[in-house]
């Protein structure tokens, strides 16, 4: 009778049993899982601050311009959990290439380049330890110029209004300047007082000026009259026309299947050369352009450019460029002169100039010269490589003399005593003025491409950037 009674006991025991093992187990089994597949996951939640403590624990590696001047680093801390902190020394005025390090996120080049600045890239982490015992950051050199950032960034404040500016190298694809306005002081956000952080944070994103948007890469404009670059590209290569070719130009021209007109914004001629209407403002003569030369030639040929071509890695993310994949003929003659869904970066607009500038071939602009440990050697350096070929030789000669070729009714192209620039017309009755142009106009250094936001009657001073620009990439 107890043996009964025991095993009738020892039932539910069993049970009780089996579904503790059960949910040991999955206990087991769920730790595994964590240690194995989610530990990346919570190293990289911002809340867990085992990870930033360890973040801030060594100091990254700086951020360098090609001439040597320091504009990001590392400084120690006086106490708290955080050992380093990071600095900006010129704050503002390398805000949209550096980005910021804060306790939550990071951005611009210290993003980008996180692995490398932080040690943890392969090739930096093996380099280091066996160079110097310790798995240091390594030092990223950038490609920008600091004569030329300067002068970028310090025209966009003299204009006061919203806007971008690009330098590149034609040759190489090397950034040499990027800046945007308005901007902000990236120390501001590197601090560790959270609730600091908060409230900085939380007024540079609701402020209706947008300073955290870099508006050199990752804003749209619609191009205007610059686009008649690509407009002219096109027309010369279609055999249809010549640079002495006349070209109508009437005062208005009627949109086919529509009431609306296109309208003579003072080209000075009925029918001028097509350099002369290059030169000028023109919109009916580059309308009907495009009109004759129909949708397909010119969407082919601003993607020959790079519009269509989605991001492009600088390694900072560019948002791409625009040009109507179809359109009507209507649709066709406002696209040709920069209107419709026709939307560039300032950097495509830089890139229009540059692609010019070396006879048609548009090499891929970069951001990073190179990566060096502490000690100087180098992990891995910068190599030029063709992005796209846009045109041939002959073709952007032609289109190169047609920017160097001064306006009949005043206005010059020299961006500097004894040195001679070729750029487009600027439209001043636009909602915002662009200019793209390279220099000098014999052999090409610099090709640089400027936007101002509805710069009213400071429409003008896009031109005198983009001389100070070149200015300083020739001294």
């Amino acid at each position: 009778m107890a043996g009964s009674r025991a095993r009738w006991i020892n039932v539910p025991l069993a049970r009780v049993a089996m579904l503790c093992a059960v949910m040991l187990f999955v206990l087991l089994a769920h730790i595994t899982l964590v240690q194995s597949f989610g530990s990346r996951v919570l190293d990289a939640d911002p809340r867990n601050e085992r990870t930033l403590i360890l973040r801030y624990a060594h100091p990254r590696g700086d951020i360098r311009t090609y001439d040597g001047t320091t504009i990001a680093t590392s400084r120690p801390t006086t106490g708290g959990p955080y050992r380093y902190q990071r600095v900006y020394p010129f704050g503002e005025r390398y805000a949209a290439v550096t980005g910021h390090v804060s306790l939550r996120r990071a951005t611009g080049v210290e993003q980008a380049q996180e692995a490398v600045l932080t040690g943890d890239d392969p090739r930096v982490k093996v380099r280091s330890m066996v160079s110097a015992g310790s798995g240091a950051g390594a030092h990223v050199r950038l490609t920008i110029r600091d004569r030329v950032q300067r002068a970028a960034h310090d025209g966009l404040a003299a204009a006061g209004v919203p806007g971008a500016a690009v330098a590149i190298h034609p040759a190489t694809g090397a950034v040499l300047a990027l800046a945007s306005h308005p901007t902000y002081d990236p120390n501001a956000l590197a601090t560790f007082d959270r609730l600091r952080l908060a409230l900085t944070s939380r007024r540079l994103r609701e402020s209706p000026d947008r300073p955290l948007l870099n508006r050199a890469l990752n804003r749209l404009y619609p191009l205007g009259a610059t686009f008649k670059l690509v407009t002219a590209a096109a027309a010369l290569a279609s055999g249809e026309y010549t640079p002495t070719a006349l070209v109508d130009a009437p005062p208005r021209l009627r949109l086919p299947g529509s009431s609306a007109y296109v309208r003579d914004t003072g080209c000075g001629s009925a029918h001028p050369t097509l350099v002369y209407a290059f030169q000028s403002p023109c919109d009916t003569a580059f309308a009907g352009i495009g009109l004759r030369l129909g949708h397909d030639l010119l969407r082919d040929q601003a993607e020959a450019f790079g519009f269509n071509a989605g991001v492009l890695r600088i390694p900072l993310a560019a948002t791409g460029s625009r040009y109507p994949v179809t359109a009507d003929r209507s649709q066709t003659a406002l696209a040709a002169i920069g209107r419709y869904e026709t939307l560039a970066t300032p950097l495509m607009v830089a890139m229009l100039s540059a692609a010019v500038a070396n006879d048609g071939v548009l090499m891929r602009p970069y951001l990073v010269e190179d990566v060096r440990l502490p000690d100087r050697s180098v992990v891995s350096r910068a190599a030029p490589a063709p992005y796209r070929t846009v045109m041939s030789p002959a073709l952007a000669r032609y289109l190169a003399a047609m920017m160097a070729t001064t306006p009949r009714r005043g206005g010059t192209r020299s961006a500097a005593p004894g040195v001679r620039a070729a750029m487009t017309s600027v439209p001043l009755t636009e909602d915002h003025a662009l200019v793209t142009a390279f220099a000098p106009a014999g052999a090409p250094e610099v090709a640089v491409g400027v936007v101002l936001e509805r710069p009213g009657p400071q429409a003008t001073a896009v031109t005198t950037i983009a001389r100070s620009i070149i200015q300083a990439a020739l001294s």
